[in-house]
């Protein structure tokens, strides 16, 4: 009997072990928090270093400086990158999954891409919370947006709802999801979607096309400044990382925000083009009222936008300023679409 009982012990004490081990494989529902390794915003911008090339993915063609340990929030536990406002699928690699929620990668792997997008989309919807909107004012995109790494291999990115709602970032040249602010700027397409904005005209195409190059500033700015992590080149210069692959000026930019291009002399009927008489604007106005304000009215003024002309959405925008701040607000938002000539 004693003989059994020992057995008996033995058995029970191995199958806790292994009830253990595979729990240890899952994180599990309370783990909400982990770490990953990222890029803020991208290598150029945060080493000011214009010199950089992609190399074909090589881990040697960028320096180790521009890694940052980060914490990735809202994860819902599974062990993959899956959580409250993304959920991460890859067309050309295995998903990132740790039983740790540590996903720590090198830029020579498609999952350092899916950590890069799940962080800075993640960040980007916590940012958009903070403003109000979900609670002081209507939602915008909160819920797990559906994001796929490296669709078809091809060079494109892009925001669509054929045959699903999603994110699709692209391959070749720099990998689009190596650089944040290629991450934002789709997501702001995201951002428009949700607000139910009509993409009916192509002044309506190229005012999301602005505003995606400019929330893709505004949120890195603020995700940089939150982290100490320093900005060396030009704000204005959009996707330096990405743009080196297509540009042979310095600094390289795919984009600026800082153009002085006119409404409507300087439409060329080219959405990207036109977009940057927009962005102008838009960072204008962050440069007279602060991020916070700024962002606030930009968002809540294309909320329903029936797709028309920059002057309408435009009015729209001075007319939210109105209504959520004061007078004086509004009149720098109407001189800062005055000074592009939209109204």
């Amino acid at each position: 009997m004693r003989n059994r009982l020992i057995a008996l012990a033995g058995a029970l004490l191995v199958a806790a072990v292994m009830v253990t081990a595979a729990l240890a494989t899952k994180p599990g529902p309370g783990a909400s928090t982990g770490v990953g390794s990222v890029f803020v915003s991208n290598p150029v911008q945060s080493l000011g270093d214009e010199s950089l090339t992609d190399q074909n993915d090589s881990d040697a063609a960028v320096p180790a400086a521009a890694y940052y340990d980060v914490t990735l929030t809202n994860l819902d536990g599974s062990g993959f990158l899956n959580g409250d406002w993304a959920t991460i699928y890859s067309s050309t690699g295995n998903a990132a999954y740790s039983p740790t929620n540590t996903f720590r990668y090198m830029r020579h792997a498609d999952e350092f891409e899916q950590v890069m997008a799940y962080y800075w989309i993640t960040e980007a919807q916590k940012y958009v919370q903070s403003l109000g909107f979900g609670s002081k004012y209507r939602g915008v995109d909160n819920h797990p947006q559906k994001v796929r790494i490296d669709q078809w291999g091809q060079d494109n990115s892009f925001e669509t709802d054929h045959p699903t709602q999603e994110i699709r970032y692209g391959k070749g040249g720099v990998d689009d999801a190596e650089d944040a602010e290629v991450i934002l700027h789709e997501y702001g397409h995201a951002l428009h979607n949700a607000q139910n904005f009509s993409f009916a005209s192509e002044e309506a195409g190229a005012i999301s096309e602005g505003f995606g190059d400019y929330w893709a500033v505004t949120v890195t700015d603020v995700v940089a400044k939150s982290l100490g992590v320093p900005e060396k080149e030009p704000l204005p210069c959009v996707m330096d990382w990405d743009a080196t692959s297509y540009t042979s000026t310095v600094p390289h930019c795919l984009r600026r925000l800082d153009t002085d291009m006119h409404y409507p002399d300087d439409l060329s009927g080219e959405v990207h083009h036109d977009g940057e008489i927009w962005s102008r604007a838009l960072w204008d106005i962050r440069q007279s009222i602060g991020n916070v304000k700024a962002d606030t009215v930009i968002l809540t003024g294309t909320m329903d936008f029936p797709g028309t002309t920059m002057t309408a959405a435009a009015n729209s925008t001075i007319a939210a300023a109105q209504q959520l701040y004061d007078a004086k607000t509004a009149k720098a938002v109407r001189a800062a679409f005055a000074a592009r000539g939209i109204v």
